[in-house]
């Protein structure tokens, strides 16, 4: 599928660039977008929660009283999880909750992804811009020529430049990275793709128009 490449007033160059029918024109499996999607949520968490079990509590290791003839029920230690201030029964325990994805359903599933976006015409791409100064307005201005402006936006670059990044970083609902760290989650959580013309031949292996 050919996309034509846009200046950053918003106006199409001439250009365009044929981004692949074998990853952007399948048909995508919801399923592997799914598995993908949990497998990056389930590692963001730290798995750090705790809880104390009654040999892990302060309290007296004595029982209570003895074990007949009181007229009442038995009894252990205070450390007992039927005190207040005792143990815990069957608590959490650190863990972690990473879920293992062979390399083929991920890449699968970025591809889907990135299908979706395709079969939604919600994938732009725009010149490379080069600003000489971090500029936050001058990069938003940009966003509004591209009619983008408020939607939830993934910025996809092919290698890191520390002025758009500290351009776009304070933009609201707008996320900035590099083509080797995009991820599924990314692209599905995201309204529009904008591509740097640079990162979308990447996919199409040509030689960039200058």
């Amino acid at each position: 599928m050919q996309v034509d490449v846009l200046n950053i007033q918003g106006k199409a160059t001439g250009r365009k660039v044929d981004l692949p029918e074998d990853i952007f024109g399948i048909e995508p499996n919801d399923h592997v977008i799914y598995l993908a999607v949990k497998q990056y949520l389930a590692a963001q968490r730290q798995g750090t929660h705790k809880v104390k079990t009654r040999m892990e509590v302060h309290g007296s290791s004595k029982k209570l009283h003895r074990q007949k003839g009181t007229g009442g029920s038995r009894k252990g230690n205070l450390r007992s999880p039927l005190f207040k201030g005792g143990g815990t029964i069957f608590g959490p325990k650190p863990h972690g909750y990473d879920i293992k994805l062979n390399r083929k359903v991920k890449d699968l599933a970025k591809m889907s992804a990135l299908a979706h976006k395709a079969k939604g015409n919600a994938i732009v791409i725009v010149e490379d811009i080069k600003l000489e100064t971090p500029k936050t307005k001058q990069f938003t201005d940009v966003l509004k020529s591209l009619n983008i402006a408020g939607k939830k936006t993934l910025f996809i670059l092919p290698e890191y430049d520390d002025n758009l990044y500290l351009s776009l970083r304070n933009v609201e609902a707008v996320e900035g990275s590099i083509l080797a760290d995009v991820n599924t989650y990314d692209i599905v959580n995201a309204d529009v793709l904008v591509l740097s013309e640079t990162a979308a031949r990447v996919f199409s292996e040509e030689t960039v128009v200058v």
